[in-house]
């Protein structure tokens, strides 16, 4: 197990700042998902942790060790890491056995031990009986086995992800959900994985960095990131919720269409502020908050409703045993509300 630091990271190329002044520490053990949308920087902050990228300023370094500052670069051979790519980067001239043994006869092996670390790895990721395939004998989901063992098989303190499930389809991807928490406790490596994919990140990852333009939102646990994002962007980004005003009547009570509800936050807010809502927290009920149906959908196991509170432009969603017509005007109770923080 590994402890890794970052320590005012930034990465510059030319006159776009990719990562901005990202200061993290990972404990030795942790699972950090790495979450944002496409061009957030959260790829580029992987290749600087694997050395593929030279920080612009900052530093960063493993158990106290330095790996990379304005003068110092380790190469990602030397730093002690498994990457697993998002394109499995597996060598298809040569069998399952061929491709996970690769990394350990290149550091010259003796034969009985890569006989005896392969098959232990292919245990692990469920792959015992396939040694002799060809890659391209094997499913997505096998081929992204083959990668993650290879991986394992260095024995290596941090292992980094970088959208690993983005080729597979839904089933595959809830598989291997499974098999990534269960590598990560048999192994305790500190794990860095970086995914757009917030149900995986909520699902895997003990703590989880949220980034937008470079820069590092919220870093927290996902229950927290979920029910208490640190501001709007966070919000907006993790989870289905509708933003809406409201009045702060005390540092529990807000006030929503002329009534009064309970509500959390961070310290004592006055006055206007903006809250969440999630779908789980709202239901419709006898008494409570006007609002208007503007669409139903169907969702499987609920209908999704799309609620509007009247005189206002505020749009919420509620999940439904059953559908409702548009236009019904209905009442919504309101179980929980997040008053969202501002930034400084």
């Amino acid at each position: 197990m590994t402890t890794l630091r970052l320590d005012h990271l930034t990465r510059r190329f030319g006159e776009t700042i990719a990562v901005n002044d990202v200061s993290l520490t990972l404990a030795p053990g942790s699972f950090t998902a790495l979450l944002g949308p496409s061009g957030c920087g959260k790829t580029t902050l992987l290749r600087l942790i694997a050395g593929f990228e030279a920080p612009s300023e900052g530093s960063i370094a493993f158990d106290g060790r330095l790996m990379a500052d304005q003068t110092t670069l380790v190469p990602p051979e030397k730093r002690g890491i498994g990457i697993v790519f998002q394109s499995y980067a597996l060598w298809p001239h040569m069998d399952v056995t061929g491709n996970v043994a690769y990394p350990l006869k290149t550091q010259k092996v003796e034969r009985a031990a890569v006989t005896r670390r392969v098959a232990e790895v292919l245990d692990i990721v469920g792959l015992t009986g396939f040694e002799t395939r060809k890659i391209d004998e094997l499913s997505g989901g096998q081929r992204q086995r083959v990668a993650l063992a290879r991986c394992l098989v260095a024995n290596t303190g941090i292992i980094l992800f970088d959208e690993p499930l983005a080729n597979l389809d839904m089933h595959l991807r809830a598989t291997m959900v499974d098999v990534f928490r269960d590598i990560h406790q048999r192994t305790g490596a500190t794990i860095v994985y970086v995914t757009h994919d917030q149900a995986e990140a909520l699902a895997l990852a003990d703590r989880v960095a949220v980034l937008e333009k470079g820069r590092v939102l919220q870093f927290a646990p996902p229950t927290e990131v979920y029910h208490q994002p640190a501001d709007i962007a966070v919000a907006r980004f993790v989870g289905r919720g509708a933003i809406i005003p409201a009045v702060a009547k005390s540092a529990n009570t807000v006030e929503i269409a002329g009534h009064e509800i309970a509500a959390r936050s961070t310290g004592a807010p006055d006055g206007p502020v903006t809250v969440l809502l999630r779908p789980e927290a709202l239901a419709l009920a006898d008494q409570g908050v006007p609002a208007v149906v503007r669409s139903s959908t169907y969702r499987g196991p609920v209908h999704e409703l799309r609620l509007t509170l009247p005189g206002t432009q505020s749009e919420l969603t509620v999940d439904h045993r059953s559908a409702v017509a548009p236009g019904t005007a209905v009442k919504m109770a309101i179980g929980d509300a997040w008053i969202i923080p501002t930034r400084d």
